[in-house]
């Protein structure tokens, strides 16, 4: 048994109330909060965070039930959301795609209406944003997006509360970070979005026809001209990296992508790994960032097959170098899933 790491010390992000406003409130996606929402829900899950290794947590959900439906599998949401709920006195129940009737012999509205006499809130996780919205228009209760092919809002705020923490600031708009990989995803999305919201300097590198949608990028640049956010989008990894604190990637083939995607995307995305060589060309002492699962080395079943596919025996999308470095944030980012749900949680339902 590994000893965990000593705790943080006290969060740099200040106290704020603002949550306070929020209840009630669908948690969908980033682009339906603006930076101060969002910075109030990272403020909150700082002060719960704080209070969770303090040892005095205070339950504010006592007597709530909240359905967890998942479409998709998941091993980081379900417990984050399930530990969130238990910690403050909640309940949950788990909806997998054989014990409901979602989308098969009931609709979506119905679904929604049905959960609302029961239950105070309603998680999803899936494929399609539409499901999502489509459970939030005709639910009488919150409604979160666990993730879907578009959005990945949950992660964002664990992924920020991670470089906040680690940058030793409460300011967003001193973050400078990059993505590399396959940017035409919920977490290219989100990532450009968030960033642009918040005001960071934003790099996005990916080849262009992995690059985030125009639509996405329009969408981006409009916050980014409320917040004076930096937003860099290219096929060129080392411009991407240049003075970035902040390194994040993630998967290149995605849950339920056929097993011959493999080899076309590593042929893609061979550039875009983040090795020795890519840390080297970001700033001095930069993180590595990885929402996870991260094939990094061959000792899952999905690692060995991507090996023998692509060849790259030492990790995908990283290198089991960088992954295994003292630069990995990423389960400080998988810990911070915990506190952030629990912050949209306690902000949406609690009194």
């Amino acid at each position: 048994m590994t000893s965990r790491p000593e705790p943080a010390h006290a969060s740099p992000i200040a106290a704020d109330q603002a949550w306070q406003r929020l209840r009630g409130r669908d948690f969908l996606k980033e682009l339906d909060f603006t930076a101060a929402e969002l910075m109030s829900l990272l403020a909150l899950a700082a002060e719960l965070k704080q209070e969770k290794l303090d040892g005095h947590e205070r339950p504010r959900l006592l007597g709530k039930t909240i359905a967890l439906i998942f479409e998709k599998t998941s091993t980081r949401t379900r417990c984050a959301f399930e530990v969130a709920a238990y910690d403050q006195g909640a309940h949950v129940t788990f909806l997998d795609p054989s014990s409901s009737q979602i989308g098969h012999k009931e609709s979506i509205a119905d679904t929604a209406r049905v959960l609302s006499r029961f239950y105070d809130g309603i998680e999803f996780r899936g494929k399609a944003q539409d499901t999502v919205e489509q459970l939030a228009a005709a639910a009488d209760v919150p409604v979160y997006n666990g993730l879907t092919d578009e959005w990945h809002p949950t992660q964002m705020l664990a992924d920020f509360l991670t470089m906040l923490e680690t940058a030793g600031t409460d300011d967003p708009r001193e973050l400078r970070y990059c993505y590399l990989g396959d940017a035409r995803s919920n977490m290219g999305n989100s990532l450009l979005v968030m960033g642009a919201i918040m005001g960071a300097d934003v790099r996005i590198a990916a080849p262009p026809e992995l690059q985030p949608s125009a639509e996405v990028i329009g969408l981006a640049e409009d916050r980014a001209a409320e917040s004076g956010a930096r937003i860099l989008i290219t096929d060129d990894p080392t411009a991407a990296l240049s003075g970035a604190a902040f390194v994040h990637t993630d998967i290149w083939v995605s849950m339920g992508e056929p097993k011959s995607a493999w080899a076309q995307r590593a042929e893609l995305l061979r550039p875009y790994r983040v090795d020795a060589g890519a840390m080297a060309s970001a700033a001095p002492d930069a993180a590595f960032m990885h929402c996870l699962p991260a094939v990094h080395d061959t000792t899952t079943v999905v690692g060995a097959k991507a090996a023998d596919i692509t060849g790259l025996t030492d990790g995908i999308e990283v290198s089991s170098a960088v992954f295994d470095s003292p630069a990995n944030r990423a389960f400080d980012q998988a810990e911070n899933r915990l506190h952030t749900i629990k912050a949209v949680l306690v902000a949406t339902l609690s009194s």
